[in-house]
C-alpha cells in the first residue's frame, strides 16, 4: 500500500500565536514540546525517523525540510534540529544533511531502523486509538455504536480520555496518551476547542489524524481543519462503515 503523506502543519512560535489572538484558535510549538517533553536524544532520533516515515509516500522518497519544519525531530529551535539532522546522517539512518532547509530521504538502515520500532511499542504492536470528541450526552450513542465498534472492525482499539481510571490530572493522561496512540480520530462535532488541540498535537508528533464531523455540522468547522477530508455522518452506523473503510485505506497496520 502507497503511505500518502501527512501535510505539514503550522507550528507557530509564542510570538506569532499572540499576534493571531483573539481571531484564531491557535497552538504554540512552544506549549506542545513543554507539555510532552521528551528524554533522550536516542528517543528524539527515534521519533524523528518514524515521522520522516510519515512523509515518505515511499521508500526513496524524497522531501524538503524548512528551519520551520524542527517540531518535527522533537527539537526546541532549528539549530538543535540542524544538530540532529546531522547524527541521523552520521548514523547513516538518512542521507547526508549539512545544511537548513535541505532535502531528506531515508537511507536502507533508516527502513530498516523504523522496522524495529515498528516491531516495537511505538508502531504495528500498537493498536491504540486516541478519539477526541464532545463529551455531550448525545454523543453517547455515537461513541458506541460508530466510534468503538468502527475502529475495533478496523483491528484497533478506541481510547476515550474521559473513560479511563486515573490519579494524574486530566491533561496529564491526554498528553501521555496521544503519545502512546498510533494515530487520532478527531470528531469536531459540536466544535469543542479540545478537539482542535489534540488534533494538532497529534500532526505535531507527525502522525496521522483522522477528521470526522456530523453532517449539519460540518460547514461550521474552522476554516484551518476544513481543508482536510472529513468523513461527513448522519447516523452511528453510517460512521461505523465510513470510518472503518477510510482506517483500512489510510493506516498501515
Amino acid at each position: 500500500m502507497v503511505r500518502e503523506a501527512e501535510p505539514h502543519f503550522l507550528f507557530l512560535n509564542e510570538t506569532e500565536a499572540e499576534k493571531l489572538r483573539p481571531t484564531r484558535f491557535t497552538i504554540s510549538i512552544n506549549r506542545i514540546l513543554k507539555e510532552h517533553p521528551l528524554g533522550s536524544i536516542a528517543e528524539r532520533l527515534d521519533r524523528t525517523v518514524l515521522n520522516f516515515s510519515y512523509l515518505s509516500k515511499y521508500p526513496g522518497y524524497e522531501f524538503k525540510f524548512k528551519d520551520t519544519d524542527y517540531p518535527l525531530t522533537y527539537a526546541e529551535n532549528s539549530d538543535a534540529s540542524l544538530f540532529l539532522l546531522k547524527q541521523l546522517a552520521s548514523d547513516e539512518l538518512i542521507e547526508p544533511f549539512h545544511i537548513l532547509p535541505g532535502m531528506v530521504r531515508l537511507t536502507s538502515n533508516g527502513w530498516n531502523r523504523i522496522a524495529e520500532l515498528e516491531r516495537g511499542h511505538l508502531g504495528r504492536e500498537n493498536r491504540q486509538v486516541f478519539v477526541a470528541m464532545s463529551f455531550a450526552p448525545e454523543m453517547d450513542k455515537v461513541w458506541e455504536d460508530g466510534f468503538r465498534p468502527g475502529i475495533k472492525d478496523a483491528g484497533f482499539e478506541a481510547f476515550r480520555v474521559d473513560m479511563c481510571e486515573r490519579n494524574e490530572k486530566i491533561c496529564d493522561v491526554i498528553i501521555s496518551e496521544i503519545r502512546r496512540s498510533k494515530f487520532l480520530v478527531a470528531d469536531f462535532t459540536l466544535h469543542r476547542q479540545g478537539v482542535y488541540f489534540e488534533a494538532g498535537m497529534m500532526l505535531g508528533l507527525g502522525r496521522p489524524v483522522i477528521y470526522t464531523c456530523r453532517k449539519d455540522e460540518l460547514d461550521k468547522a474552522h476554516f484551518d481543519t476544513r481543508q482536510y477530508n472529513h468523513i461527513s455522518w448522519e447516523t452511528p452506523e453510517e460512521l461505523r462503515l465510513k470510518l472503518k473503510r477510510r482506517i483500512e485505506a489510510t493506516i498501515i497496520i
